[in-house]
């Protein structure tokens, strides 16, 4: 039990490590975030049907009013990958995924706004490191521009409302509408929500005779986006089987290690300036992180009458 739940988590961060620098090095010679966005969301469409057709996952059966309450979180879903890849596209991936850090940030806020949930003292005293952290890298880094730093922060917003919503709005749970099967729908969502958008903003620019005339290798580029795409949907699965097997604690502090091992594999494969203060500012963020997801734990006393 324990060793599948270990191999899990590795497989959770391979794969994201692999999604990352992939995805990287595509929008750094290609700078067509939402063409990328699309074709990562069209990979993830076709293995679902694959899935589905082939019986290797149970296909659900699925009402219009399951669809309509699907519908927010597939627009915030598809908007927090455009975000982050459009982040991606601009800036260090190390310095998109300290930026990313502040996603309890955002979660504590609209849970607040959205929920009526407050959060308590530890959990506000949890969060200033994690703000002063991702201030001070962000003053230091080699990479900054503004364009990266607000997609990464619009990305936090958008997959922040995506579980503030899910919670709000979730249909009840049903057998057929497990973690896995929910994924999959919103990810079909997804690709036919962002194709229109895709052809209108960037037009058609992911043929073989766009991609040549712009003097890029076209195997190169599509091998790349395939394997970042198949590691993609494979590490979001991968981290919903985690989900159903630990608790959203031990979840919340595997993603805070996981974002500490893309950071440092990223800098280390892309060889990205890093100054000492900018380390510093990082290791307070995800420190932050850290201790957020631990406080998370206390639960405030109920209020004697």
């Amino acid at each position: 039990m324990h060793s599948k739940t270990g191999t899990l988590f590795g497989l959770w961060y391979l794969f994201n490590i692999y999604f990352n620098i992939y995805n990287k090095q595509v929008l750094k010679v290609y700078p067509y975030p939402v063409t990328v966005t699309l074709a990562q969301f069209a990979v993830g469409t076709v293995l679902v049907i694959l899935m589905w057709t082939t019986n290797l996952y149970r296909r659900p059966k699925i009402s219009g009013t399951q669809l309509a309450a699907i519908l927010p979180l597939a627009v915030v879903h598809t908007l927090g990958n455009l975000f982050t890849n459009m982040s991606l596209g601009k800036v260090a991936v190390s310095f998109t995924h300290t930026i990313k850090a502040m996603e309890p940030f955002f979660s504590v806020v609209l849970s607040a706004m959205f929920l009526g949930e407050f959060p308590t003292i530890w959990v506000v005293s949890s969060l200033l490191p994690i703000v002063g952290g991702v201030a001070l890298a962000s003053m230091t880094e080699a990479s900054f521009n503004w364009a990266g730093f607000w997609s990464a922060m619009a990305s936090n917003l958008t997959n922040q409302s995506r579980n503030v919503l899910s919670k709000k709005f979730m249909v009840k749970k049903e057998e057929s509408l497990d973690n896995i099967t929910l994924f999959s729908i919103i990810t079909i969502m997804s690709f036919f929500l962002l194709a229109p958008a895709a052809i209108f903003l960037e037009g058609i620019k992911f043929t073989p005779v766009f991609i040549e005339t712009a003097g890029l290798n076209v195997k190169q580029i599509y091998t790349r986006s395939l394997i970042s795409a198949l590691c993609f949907h494979a590490y979001q699965q991968v981290s919903y089987m985690i989900l159903q097997r630990v608790s959203p604690v031990t979840h919340s502090v595997g993603n805070c290690v996981k974002r500490v091992v893309v950071i440092i594999t990223s800098v280390l494969f892309f060889r990205t300036p890093v100054s000492p203060v900018n380390s510093f500012g990082t290791g307070i963020a995800l420190a932050g992180v850290f201790l957020y997801s631990r406080v998370k734990r206390i639960k405030p006393k109920p209020k004697t009458a």
